[in-house]
This record gives structure tokens, C-alpha cells and sequence, in this order.
């Protein structure tokens, strides 16, 4: 003897609960008609509904709505990846919060989890030397990536690339380049 189909078992269980709730709605879009779910008020009916081997549902999977979930994760995962990096770059709680909404607490806590020591007062001011290196790799870059000065994701990115490279730390190197875009440098 077959097994009843689990199609069918999960799609009277998630219309009974619908049905409960309130939800006919989302019923009427799962398929289902008046009769049907008039049949579904009768136990004898749903028992028959719910052990057929043969399955009298089919699944469509909605590609758009997939792909949405599968980027959201993705997007969750490259934002994690983007304020550790930050904060191992140095970059300030002002900064992260800025950017990515975390509170203090919150980015407190992943300092804690990267183990990153805790800081004590803002970094040091670039010295003049550093600013002008920091200039001579920052302008040609903007012009080579083809940043736009308002795009400040794209600026972010540049700016961590930069921390890395001139092994100075993120806040300075992002103070630096508002500066000089808000003093109409560029």
C-alpha cells in the first residue's frame, strides 16, 4: 500500500490553518474553489484529501520571489563581511552606524566577537606627508573607478581599499576624503 502524498498533507494543513485564521483569501489563491472548501468542513472529506497517493496539487515556484531571498542573503552576508572588514581597517562606531545602522552596542559587540582590542580616543590626524600620499593614490583612483562624490558606498569601498594599502586607519582615511570633497577639492 502507498504512502499518502506529502503535497497533499501540507497543502490541507496549511488551508485548515488558513481557514482557522480567517484567511479564505489565501485560500481562493491557493486554488482552492467554493466547493472544495466546503469539503474541507467535513472530516471524512479532508481525511480522503489527505491520504490520496496521488497527488491533486501541484507546486510553482515563483523564480522572482527565490531570487529576491537567495540576494537577500547574500546581501546579508556581504554587508557582515563589509563592517568586520571596517572595523578591522579601523574604522569608527560612527562610521559603521553611518553606514549600516548598528548601534553602539551592537558594534561593540562585534569588535568583541572579531577580538579586536578596544579602542581608547579617536586616531591621530593624518600627518602632512600622509595626506599627500593618501592624495596621489585617492584622486586617480575616483577617476579610474569612475566614482560619482556622492556615491558613498562606492567611496566607502575605495576608502577601506585605501586603509588597507596606506595601512592607516579607515575613519582617518574616510575623514580625509569628506574633507576634501566637502571643500570642493576634487
Amino acid at each position: 500500500m502507498s504512502a499518502p502524498h506529502p503535497l497533499n498533507q501540507a497543502v490541507i494543513a496549511q488551508a485548515l490553518h488558513d481557514l482557522r485564521n480567517g484567511q479564505l483569501r489565501r485560500c481562493k489563491a491557493m486554488g482552492f474553489g467554493e466547493e472544495e472548501l466546503e469539503a474541507l468542513k467535513h472530516p471524512a472529506l479532508v481525511s480522503v484529501l489527505v491520504n490520496a497517493t496521488v497527488s491533486w496539487c501541484s507546486v510553482k515556484v515563483n523564480r522572482d520571489v527565490l531570487q529576491r531571498l537567495l540576494n537577500q542573503v547574500r546581501d546579508v552576508e556581504k554587508e557582515i563581511a563589509t563592517v568586520d572588514r571596517m572595523l578591522r581597517l579601523g574604522a569608527s562606531t560612527e562610521m559603521v552606524s553611518k553606514f549600516y545602522g548598528l548601534t553602539h552596542q551592537e558594534v561593540a559587540l562585534r569588535r568583541d566577537i572579531l577580538s579586536l582590542p578596544k579602542r581608547k580616543g579617536r586616531h591621530p590626524v593624518l600627518s602632512e606627508a600622509q595626506e599627500n600620499a593618501l592624495w596621489e593614490r585617492w584622486k586617480p583612483a575616483v577617476q579610474a573607478r569612475g566614482i560619482a562624490l556622492e556615491d558613498d558606498i562606492s567611496m566607502l569601498e575605495l576608502a577601506l581599499d585605501l586603509a588597507e594599502e596606506q595601512d592607516l586607519p579607515a575613519s582617518v582615511v574616510w575623514a580625509a576624503i569628506r574633507s576634501w570633497i566637502d571643500q570642493g577639492l576634487v
